[in-house]
């Protein structure tokens, strides 16, 4: 298995990133499961972990303060930790119920343990790229791995794609460009590492992990695929809790905003086809012989005149000597009287 495979069908893939806006409620989850298939999302994505794995009790935040209050990244990350395994493997059963793929991105090595036994693929977070322990441990499973790249430099992000591609070569590696800010800000999304990230790693499949706020337009999610990444990840939630402080509510998209991007991702796909060059196309053909233009008599013209600039006109529609020739016609003399708007061919002239 890899992300060709897994992405051939639906390019972008796109993982609605549910994480803990669940706020451990299965019934809420299913929920929005629900609408995740609904906005066409290949992937749901939860994360399996327990506060006391992830953060020392005095662990400072990183987000925004006026969307989440929350000042200690234990007790916010303890107050969503209430699903056990039992609870995930229903989520699985939700997931596949609504035939929808089931991910969730595991912040220790016990739950790595556990998800791989329920997961096709797995994700590893930005916070996560330098934790060898958990990455070694993910590798060993032989199974394909998403790797986003938020708070990280190029000099990180070349060491462990290059450690992977080595010690572990049969693990397919997708990178997923980040910004680890909660919410981004639109002028800090930088996608223009995009492309950077596909030049260098050639191989690799690249992605977009997005943090932003979501607009109506979708311009930001739209950007990423246009600038090549073909695995989508982004916040999700219900319809009814989009923009919800104290969680990351505040920062996700809805089934419509997700209908919506793949709505303009069709377009994007059709008016982005398979020329290689510049061609009149089949729907241009009709428009290129009634709209293009041919010489006509400009008045009556008496037989033996010579034409010039002074009795010849370019008029629509085409079809007959192209204005682009007008020169070749210059000087010549008909072989017989024509009238007002005669439109000419060689077989006028004389030789």
């Amino acid at each position: 298995m890899n992300f060709k495979k897994i992405i051939k069908k639906s390019e972008p893939y796109f993982i609605a990133e549910v994480g803990v806006n669940h706020e451990n409620n299965i019934n809420l989850a299913e929920k929005i499961i629900k609408q995740a298939k609904a906005g066409k999302a290949d992937a749901v994505k939860f994360q399996t972990y327990k506060a006391e794995t992830i953060a020392a009790k005095n662990s400072p935040y990183y987000w925004d303060l006026k969307k989440v209050s929350i000042k200690s990244q234990y007790k916010l990350f303890k107050k969503y930790d209430k699903f056990n395994e039992d609870e995930f493997v229903k989520l699985k059963k939700i997931c596949d119920h609504y035939k929808i793929e089931f991910l969730s991105t595991p912040f220790d090595i016990r739950s790595a343990i556990f998800l791989n036994k329920i997961v096709r693929f797995f994700k590893i977070a930005s916070a996560d790229l330098t934790n060898l322990m958990l990455i070694d441990r993910i590798c060993k499973f032989g199974k394909p791995i998403l790797l986003s790249t938020g708070a990280s430099n190029h000099k990180e992000i070349s060491f462990i794609h290059d450690y992977i591609r080595k010690k572990f070569k049969t693990i397919d590696l997708a990178l997923m460009h980040c910004i680890l800010s909660y919410p981004t800000k639109y002028e800090d999304a930088h996608l223009e590492i995009i492309p950077i990230l596909k030049r260098k790693f050639k191989k690799t499949i690249i992605g977009y992990s997005d943090h932003t706020m979501p607009d109506q337009s979708n311009v930001v999610l739209l950007n990423a695929f246009q600038k090549g990444a073909r695995i989508i990840e982004k916040h999700f939630t219900l319809d009814k809790l989009k923009g919800k402080k104290n969680n990351d509510h505040f920062h996700s998209m809805d089934f419509r905003d997700l209908l919506k991007f793949r709505e303009s991702i069709s377009i994007l796909k059709s008016i982005n086809d398979k020329l290689k060059k510049r061609v009149v196309i089949s729907s241009e053909k009709k428009s290129r012989l009634n709209a293009r233009r041919s010489l006509y008599a400009l008045g009556n013209i008496d037989k033996h005149t010579k034409l010039s600039e002074k009795n010849i006109i370019a008029k629509r529609p085409g079809g007959g000597i192209s204005p682009i020739f007008y020169k070749k016609i210059i000087g010549k003399k008909l072989k017989k009287k024509v009238n007002n708007e005669h439109k000419f061919s060689w077989k006028n002239f004389k030789n």
